[in-house]
């Protein structure tokens, strides 16, 4: 699962890895380090609408909030 960041410059990914990843959308570089937590697949990921929050869902049947 893929977003946008409400500006428009930085993408999350959530992966079958159990991370969920940051990324700059010009220069396509992960931003910091993944956020590990979900013991399971990360199945959906979104930004919240002032862009500083992340929240994402896992086969874990977990919704974490990573700030």
């Amino acid at each position: 699962s893929v977003a946008f960041s409400p500006d428009g410059k930085r993408i999350v990914s959530g992966s079958r890895d159990k991370t969920v990843r940051v990324w700059d959308v010009v220069g396509g570089v992960q931003i910091g380090s993944p956020l590990e937590g979900h013991t399971d697949e990360v199945e959906s990921v979104a930004f919240s609408p002032d862009g500083k929050r992340i929240v994402s869902g896992s086969w874990d049947n977990t919704v974490r909030l990573w700030e």
